[in-house]
């Protein structure tokens, strides 16, 4: 690791990476760098990761927190309205409620510049939302391919960030930040999937699909794939994200990288909030001495 010397304080970049549930990690890394007093001057965040990043730079933050922790699978499937026409979820139900329970501003009055990621379904390009509305930007940036409906927004289809970028320390810089700590949160053990993710959510899914089939109870019974359907996308979404990222990080690296350990953790178990924020905060005590000789503070 390379120490720079800057003439002035340098800005710190916040790059929070993709990776569906295991994002509410970042959630205990924003919380543990705070008690360690380091407060990025940037933030950039990519799916799950601009969801979070823009509930912390709009100061809904605190409120975000309690949700998640609040959480159960059951609420999870309750946000989740089936469609069969650009995805498997529609996906108004979940931004209605971010909505509804946070606050939606345009960038220019967020508290910290901030931007995400998505990409352009028709072209593959990477595309920078920074303008407009930020609950309108983050949906773009979520919407898992297959998973989410696509988003339209200036004339493009937009997907999921994770595609493209999924850790966007390349935005950070743009951005200005002279110093960027990343999160990446598919490091550990890609591709594993929980074994309690078929037990709840995927068993849940399956239900929730079968009743938007509108199939008889004899016919439901009978369709066995639906539950390998999901863990053979998701899985397979989480293997090329994590490729991407390897790829990206070694061309654009992070003057810190965080990579929490969450490889236990199923991508859609959005229920295991708690978990994934203690494994957040964790990983920030870890990597402390590495972040302080970075950023030039002593220990």
């Amino acid at each position: 690791m390379t120490v720079r010397l800057f003439k002035s304080k340098p800005k710190l970049g916040l790059a929070l990476g993709s990776g569906s549930a295991r994002g509410w990690s970042h959630i205990g890394v924003i919380r543990a760098l705070a008690e360690a007093g380091i407060e990025p001057d940037i933030v950039c965040g990519c799916s799950i990761g601009s969801l979070i990043g823009a509930a912390y730079v709009s100061g809904e933050f605190d409120k975000l927190e309690h949700w998640v922790e609040s959480l159960k699978w059951r609420d999870v499937l309750g946000l989740l309205d089936v469609s069969f026409n650009g995805g498997l979820i529609k996906g108004n139900k979940l931004i209605e409620f971010i909505g509804k329970h946070f606050v939606d501003q345009d960038f220019t009055a967020l508290e910290k510049p901030f931007a995400c990621v998505a990409t352009d379904l028709e072209t593959g390009r990477e595309i920078w939302l920074k303008e407009g509305s930020v609950v309108e930007a983050v949906r773009a940036s979520i919407a898992i391919p297959g998973l989410f409906r696509p988003r339209l927004r200036d004339g493009r289809l937009l997907v999921d960030g994770g595609l493209v970028n999924p850790v966007p320390v390349s935005l950070c810089r743009a951005l200005g930040a002279d110093l960027v700590i990343a999160v990446d949160l598919g490091s550990d053990r890609p591709g594993h999937a929980s074994p309690h993710e078929g037990e709840t959510t995927a068993g849940g899914w399956k239900q929730k699909l079968l009743n938007g089939l509108g199939l008889a109870s004899s016919q439901a019974e009978e369709i066995q794939s639906l539950p390998s359907l999901l863990s053979v996308l998701t899985g397979s979404l989480q293997i090329m994200q994590v490729r991407i990222a390897r790829s990206r990080l070694a061309g654009e690296p992070a003057d810190v990288l965080l990579t929490p350990r969450l490889g236990e953790v199923g991508m859609m178990e959005y229920h295991r909030g708690a978990e994934c924020i203690a494994e957040g905060r964790a990983e920030v005590g870890r990597m402390l001495p590495a972040l302080h000789h970075a950023l030039g503070i002593a220990a």
